[in-house]
């Protein structure tokens, strides 16, 4: 039985994938599986536990991130992710920011396989949902396919079923995490060559992955396919994964109903305190490529942060934008100007 039932996900990013931003994605696809940003355990233990683990039901199938190497408090951590719905335990072993290394997590961690093997020993122990880790396929100089093999080994004997490797090594010196992203050489035969070595690995991959054909590409090789900033700055790439790998033929929302589904949820939160803002930017990437999108994009940037700011925001953004938005001649626009950052 699988990890995951739909192979398709999208990447846990920190200070992107929040709340608001998973529940907007939820909206348009079904089955996608979404993940938290990265939470440390020192944060959860000691920190706003009820803010950290905070979530809507309709988010699921949902799974939480956790850094951390103590694998006494990542099992208690654990346990509290359980107890609080989610339905997957992810390990970050693949970050490769100073403020991890400093605290001894992400991808400094793959240089102790078994500070990590025993990690999810004792993650496994505490839950009954699955435990899974996501790594980078080597560190600075060790980033030969055999420490590769060793590595996985290890967590393979402490009952790691399911494996996330986003496909370029990490530089732990030298390199921002934006760099990281960016200028190690993507290596997805070494993803692909993993799991063929581990074929009762479950084996999920991750790195530079922007359409759905690409995604198809890879299930040709491994078990699943995580999708990062693409999902973000272009979310409606996600409506046809239903349909396409998760065999789910009903119809996929239009960007204007998704639009009009949100809506309640905003309001909600806007009576509880969020500020549109914080919900809106998430947004600004949902018409990429189609007539009105830069209209679009200009009046939430230039509304959603004022005093007040309310869903008429949305509604009048959403004028912007020619209905029905489905088949449509795309725009032209220069990557610069359709990409939006958060």
């Amino acid at each position: 039985m699988p990890v995951n039932d739909c192979p398709v996900s999208v990447a846990p990013m920190l200070d992107w994938t929040d709340r608001h931003c998973r529940y907007f994605l939820r909206l348009i696809s079904r089955h996608v599986r979404l993940y938290t940003e990265m939470i440390t355990s020192a944060a959860l233990l000691h920190g706003d536990r009820e803010r950290l683990l905070a979530h809507h039901a309709a988010e699921y199938p949902l799974a939480i991130q956790l850094g951390g190497s103590e694998p006494e408090l990542l099992a208690e951590c654990a346990h509290l992710a359980e107890q609080a719905g989610y339905s997957e335990v992810n390990l970050n072993v693949g970050c490769p920011s100073d403020r991890v290394q400093s605290g001894r997590f992400g991808a400094c961690l793959m240089l102790e396989p078994e500070r990590v093997a025993a990690c999810v020993t004792a993650m496994r122990a505490a839950v009954s949902i699955p435990v899974t880790v996501k790594t980078r396929t080597g560190v600075d100089a060790h980033d030969s396919y055999a420490e590769l093999v060793r590595f996985v080994e290890c967590l393979s004997e402490a009952g790691l079923e399911c494996l996330i490797v986003h496909a370029r090594k990490a530089w732990l010196s030298g390199l921002s995490p934006k760099q990281n992203r960016e200028v190690p050489p993507l290596c997805y035969d070494r993803v692909y060559r993993l799991k063929a070595d581990f074929p009762g690995l479950e084996v999920h991959i991750n790195g530079g992955i922007k359409t759905l054909d690409e995604v198809a590409l890879h299930l040709e090789h491994v078990d699943g396919v995580m999708i990062g900033r693409e999902a973000y700055h272009n979310p409606y790439l996600l409506a046809d994964v239903d349909h396409r790998f998760a065999q789910d033929d009903s119809p996929a929302p239009s960007r204007h109903e998704v639009v009009q589904r949100f809506l309640p949820y905003v309001e909600t939160q806007l009576a509880n305190g969020v500020r549109l803002q914080q919900m809106s930017r998430h947004v600004l990437g949902l018409f990429q490529g189609l007539p009105g999108a830069r209209a679009w994009r200009r009046h939430i940037s230039e509304h959603a942060h004022r005093p007040g700011a309310g869903i008429e925001v949305l509604e009048q953004a959403l004028a912007c934008v020619p209905h029905p938005d489905e088949g449509v001649k795309p725009a032209t626009e220069s990557s610069s100007s359709a990409r939006v950052h958060p």
